[in-house]
């Protein structure tokens, strides 16, 4: 990664000697990257909201009046079909990849708290790499800037000395 520091690390090249093509590409490249992991944050965030909805379906949906009454069970997100809870006890959880898991009210509920908090700890990670990012594409963007306008001046200067 191309920084701009006082003390240059082993592979690391100062940005400021860079020509704007380049420091342009550079700020492509680190568009892109940008780009991917705030999709990869929208999407860690989506999954910690629905093992929380799993959560709260959990602790609303299973109780011991609603056993063996009907309810409607969602085939998709428009098609619901009539179903009964047979179980007051225990849940289905899906696993992932299409498998699913017959668990107790307790060890489900742990299940999504701990999901929720791993999913909570990889977004922290995830937001201080962005948030990096992001600062290495502002100093990109400043070292441009300051770049374009030095050689404005100098053009100006010239066609002034002529």
């Amino acid at each position: 990664m191309a920084t701009k520091q006082a003390s240059k690390q082993p592979g690391q090249i100062e940005i400021t000697s860079l020509p704007v093509p380049q420091l342009q590409e550079l700020k492509q490249q680190l568009d892109r990257e940008l780009e991917h992991l705030t999709t990869s944050f929208q999407s860690l965030r989506t999954a910690q909201s629905k093992f929380s909805d799993c959560l709260k379906s959990i602790a609303q949906g299973v109780n011991t009046s609603t056993a063996d009454k009907p309810l409607l069970v969602p085939l998709t997100s428009s098609l619901y079909v009539p179903g009964r809870l047979t179980s007051s006890t225990h849940v289905l959880i899906d696993i992932g990849t299409g498998f699913f898991v017959e668990k107790s009210i307790e060890d489900a509920t742990d299940f999504y708290k701990r999901k929720v908090k791993d999913l909570g700890d990889s977004l922290k990670d995830l937001e201080q790499v962005v948030n990096g990012k992001a600062n290495n594409v502002r100093m990109v963007e400043e070292v441009i800037r300051v770049k374009v306008l030095s050689a404005q001046e100098g053009g100006q200067k010239e066609a002034k000395g002529t």
